[in-house]
């Protein structure tokens, strides 16, 4: 899948395809950069309470960070990390 094909994409896919990948080639590196981008997005689209609450607890944060992609403002706050992502993985 090139460049064009990825951007077409919506940012729910691109979030389900990077988890998808990370996981399934356990990325750690990826999934815990995520885990730290995800308050950070949701404060940036007004999600200061889910921000806060995930700052307070991992288990939301390990949540939020895997279902990111269902909030579409959120997952378009991390889009540009997902495409990132995808662009550099996508010959494993």
């Amino acid at each position: 899948m090139d460049k064009t094909e990825l951007e077409a994409k919506s940012s729910k896919e691109l979030h389900d395809m990077a988890v998808r990948h990370a996981v399934h080639h356990v990325d750690a590196r990826f999934l815990w950069r995520l885990l730290k981008a995800v308050p950070i997005a949701e404060a940036s689209v007004g999600h200061t309470g889910e921000a806060e609450s995930d700052v307070l607890s991992l288990q939301n944060q390990i949540t939020d960070a895997f279902s990111a992609g269902d909030e579409s403002e959120v997952a378009d706050a991390l889009r540009p990390m997902y495409l990132e992502y995808l662009e550099q993985h996508l010959s494993d």
